[in-house]
């Protein structure tokens, strides 16, 4: 990784788990890597030509299909929208 692909991958994992937290686990020190798994595949979204509805049914599939919660539609799509905000970090 090169420090752009850091910022990024850092900016990512603090809104996954800032913003977006679908099973409210911010606040617990031991889970702080609980989305970690999906920023590789955020990154190389933000990196590629996906669009802000591809980052949005991304992260619904991983709600829903995933973790099996109804999440919370608006929600999900005001973070797809912050994190299409960090394209260029990386």
């Amino acid at each position: 990784m090169n420090e752009a692909t850091d910022v990024l991958a850092a900016s990512v994992r603090l809104v996954l788990l800032k913003e977006w937290d679908p099973i409210g686990i911010n606040d617990v020190l031991e889970a702080q890597d609980e989305y970690d798994s999906y920023v590789p595949k955020i990154c190389e979204m933000l990196r590629g030509d996906c669009s802000d509805d591809d980052v949005y049914r991304h992260l619904r599939w991983i709600e829903l299909e995933h973790m099996g919660l109804d999440g919370d539609e608006v929600h999900t799509g005001k973070i797809a929208k912050r994190l299409a905000d960090l394209r260029g970090r990386g």
